[in-house]
């Protein structure tokens, strides 16, 4: 069973966009497992949904590099499109 914070869709969105501005002066992609320290109640698959619908959403964005998939907000670091052209 979800915690009240994953029950609570906007709480639950809110909660890791503002951790990840509150990282962005460090780092901008994050592992699903680093999500899992926003929900220490939840189980890693109901994480991941409510992160995988955020991406659907356009919140979140998905970066790959081909063995790793990582997750950060939509424009923030190195996209895919800009990947390679420093």
């Amino acid at each position: 069973m979800a915690s009240d914070l994953l029950n609570d869709k906007e709480a639950a969105e809110k909660a890791v966009v503002d951790w990840l501005e509150g990282k962005a002066g460090s780092k901008t992609k994050f592992y699903i497992k680093d999500f899992y320290k926003l929900f220490p109640d939840d189980k890693p698959r109901e994480i991941k949904k409510v992160v995988n619908k955020m991406v659907e959403n356009g919140i979140l964005e998905y970066w790959s590099s081909g063995s790793t998939t990582m997750y950060g907000l939509k424009g923030a670091g190195i996209q895919h499109s800009s990947e390679g052209e420093a």
